[in-house]
């Protein structure tokens, strides 16, 4: 059984972005921030001396990790990503590289020791975010131009006092760590990158390495933030994505995707073949926007009642036209393709599937089991395979109407 095999199934997960930045919330003396709020230091040119007094008001008293880890599982996520240390260079555990650190704030907690902890006791994969190149607190990490001259910076003292023995605290002190998500390489040596690499897999052989590590040196393909591919693929790939406009929490922004919003980046990243990496940010106090939540809470209903149409399905074939109506995911073990319909049909209430070349066994509503008509045929003047699904007069869900489409063999789609 390969390494990856439990992050090739695990499909969703949950990323929570949380530091010092939820306290300005990005906005700094009255001026909103550009970008997101976790950027803020760098994007305003915060003085690392005004920045760093955000520590001294960290004091989350709201702070639940079981809430985040039993709802995590509530919403139907396998794994959970949390930011140990961000750009901003500040540990959100219990370092000893460096003072600049939780425990040295009024809360005086380890935030990632509680996130393991739960995560053990819990059942779900703990994973860990950490920003191996930037790091605006330290006179040799890349990214603060504003502090620190450039031309005195020697990166390799910033990686091998801070970077390499942070990482090797955080995979020897907090139990088995699934994932461990770099992030922004750059232009970071590829040597170094290779040394980070190696050390991960000496203190954890069994720890995936996501793609921003640099150089194909990960264990799977990060694509570009909040974006699908365009094609089906068959390696192993996660996309990470906001809730809102912004990975650390800001307080101008209350808006949230939508459960369908949710539902609709799930089925069509889970049906290339990958995983939807879905981010929270708590504010100051530890909690995180109600209407991102509640929008959770219903898609999480609804993977209740769908869940194998999502689960336990690997890429589908890549089919020669686009969807008018929704998407597709495909279950290879099962031998059967999920129609997810997402605009429903009017008049005679039918969807067509355009080059499924699959010889069709059986066809029904995931909602109640019934069974649906269907036709399929073959016309050989225009070599185009069609097949069409008669749907309900009255739509069963409507965000996401699951349809089942048993199959005699694997199925494979004609090309073009």
């Amino acid at each position: 059984m390969s390494k990856k095999d439990w992050f090739r199934e695990a499909k969703y997960g949950l990323f929570i972005h949380w530091g010092i930045y939820a306290i300005p919330g990005g906005e700094w003396k009255g001026a909103p921030s550009p970008h997101g709020s976790e950027w803020i230091m760098k994007n305003m040119k915060i003085p690392y001396a005004e920045y760093k007094e955000l520590a001294g008001q960290f004091n989350p008293q709201s702070f639940d990790p079981y809430y985040y880890v039993r709802n995590a599982k509530k919403w139907g996520m396998k794994y959970l990503t949390f930011t140990a240390k961000h750009h901003d260079g500040f540990a959100m555990y219990d370092t000893k590289v460096s003072d600049y650190n939780v425990m040295n704030t009024p809360y005086g907690k380890d935030i990632v020791k509680q996130l393991a902890d739960a995560c053990a006791e819990e059942g779900l994969t703990f994973c860990l975010y950490y920003s191996q190149m930037q790091d605006w607190e330290d006179p040799d990490g890349n990214g603060n131009t504003w502090d620190f001259d450039p031309a005195k910076k020697d990166f390799k003292r910033y990686f091998y006092n801070k970077c390499l023995p942070q990482v090797k605290e955080l995979l020897t002190n907090y139990g088995k760590i699934g994932m461990i998500w770099f992030d922004t390489p750059y232009d970071m040596p590829k040597e170094l990158c290779e040394e980070l690499a190696d050390t991960v897999r000496a203190c954890q052989p069994d720890c995936l390495i996501n793609g921003r590590i640099g150089y194909g040196l990960g264990d799977f393909r990060e694509v570009a933030d909040n974006t699908i591919p365009v094609l089906s693929r068959s390696d192993v790939w996660e996309s990470p994505m906001t809730m809102n406009s912004s990975w650390g929490y800001i307080k101008r922004d209350q808006t949230s995707k939508s459960a369908a919003d949710v539902l609709q980046n799930l089925v069509r990243i889970v049906g290339k073949g990958g995983n939807l990496l879905l981010n929270l940010g708590p504010d100051e106090n530890g909690l995180s926007p109600k209407v991102c939540t509640d929008a959770l809470d219903v898609a999480g209903e609804w993977l209740e009642k769908y869940g194998d149409s999502i689960f336990g399905t690997t890429n589908i074939p890549n089919f020669p036209y686009l969807l008018t109506w929704g998407d597709l995911t495909y279950s290879k073990a099962r031998k059967t393709l999920y129609f997810h319909v997402k605009k429903y049909p009017e008049f005679p209430y039918r969807v067509l599937l355009t080059g499924l070349e699959t010889k069709v066994k059986r066809v029904t509503l995931m909602a109640d089991g019934s069974p649906l008509k269907y036709s399929q045929s073959y016309e050989p003047g225009r070599d185009e395979h069609r097949l069409y699904i008669f749907l309900p007069e009255v739509c069963p869900d409507a965000d996401d109407t699951v349809v089942a489409v048993e199959l005699e063999a694997e199925a494979t789609a004609q090309s073009i």
